[in-house]
């Protein structure tokens, strides 16, 4: 029973890091942005659930209708009026102009929040679900049917809808798409848009389990560069399977290893695949 107990654990913690990695990967393969603020972004929505939560006693997922459009409108500004002068600049350059302005962005939240850890404790608690000897906390049952409900929302917008089709056509040949009458500034900013409010919508969802501070930016960051090696660049389905992956392998190697080992086991997971595999489980070889 406890491989099962682990193993439930492990969809738990795969579901939240696809939800972490999707927005991320879709503004890198439509973009070809490596959006250094997507971390920040997330612990700001976790800052945004806590806040609304102590002071106006909203819950998480009630929350969730705050953070997507308030963060989709902040990623859209940023894309539009900051990015956009750039986006035909070589990578170099739009990866330093995102770190820069993840410095400003984080340091107003430690000076705002400061580093200390806080804690958002539903009062009363939901309990948790127990079947036989297997145990679940539900604030985690919660956030994970929202992250596959979030990142599923996100699959069909691309998939079903005019801008869905419009940012997919960008990625694919953003000159062909501009000749077919497709507004490619506009698209950018969307794809941006949304990248941004997955990423805050994931932090409402990651602050009913995990602590925040700014200190975790780091963190959230690298887990969406390991999902989407590991995925497939560009991918949501690539987002869900290979937060699925990293999820097993973690929970199962920090049974082997120990949990202090976790990281260490990512980042060796991301080494063997773009060594193995580069273009991850769902990705396509020579696409770009």
């Amino acid at each position: 029973m406890l491989i099962l107990q682990i193993l439930l654990n492990a969809i738990v913690l795969g579901s939240l890091y696809a939800c972490i990695a999707a927005g991320f990967s879709l503004v890198w393969g439509v973009l070809n942005v490596i959006n250094l603020m997507h971390g920040s972004f997330i612990v700001l929505g976790s800052y945004l659930a806590w806040g609304a939560y102590n002071a106006l006693g909203l819950a998480p997922w009630t929350s969730l209708l705050i953070a997507a459009p308030l963060f989709f409108s902040f990623g859209y500004a940023i894309q539009r009026g900051v990015l956009n002068r750039v986006i035909a600049a070589p990578v170099l350059v739009t990866l330093t102009l995102t770190f820069g302005l993840d410095l400003m962005l984080n340091n107003a939240m430690l000076v705002a929040f400061k580093a200390d850890y806080r804690q958002l404790v539903l009062e009363p608690s939901l309990g948790a679900l127990s079947m036989g000897s297997l145990v679940v906390p539900t604030d985690r049952i919660v956030a994970t049917i929202f992250s596959l409900l979030l990142t599923l929302a996100l699959f069909l917008v691309l998939r079903r809808s005019r801008v869905g089709r419009a940012i997919v056509a960008v990625r694919m040949d953003r000159d062909a798409a501009r000749l077919m009458g497709v507004d490619v500034p506009s698209i950018y900013a969307t794809a941006f848009g949304l990248g941004a409010a997955m990423a805050g919508c994931a932090g409402v969802l990651l602050a009913m389990i995990f602590p925040i501070s700014p200190i975790a930016s780091g963190s959230y960051l690298g887990k969406a560069f390991v999902v989407c090696v590991l995925g497939g660049l560009g991918s949501v389905p690539g987002a869900v399977v290979g937060g699925l992956f990293l999820g097993i392998v973690e929970s199962f190697g920090s049974l082997a290893l120990g949990p202090e080992h976790a990281v260490t086991l990512s980042f060796a997971l991301l080494i063997v695949f773009l060594i193995v595999r580069p273009q991850g489980l769902l990705g396509k070889q020579g696409f770009e």
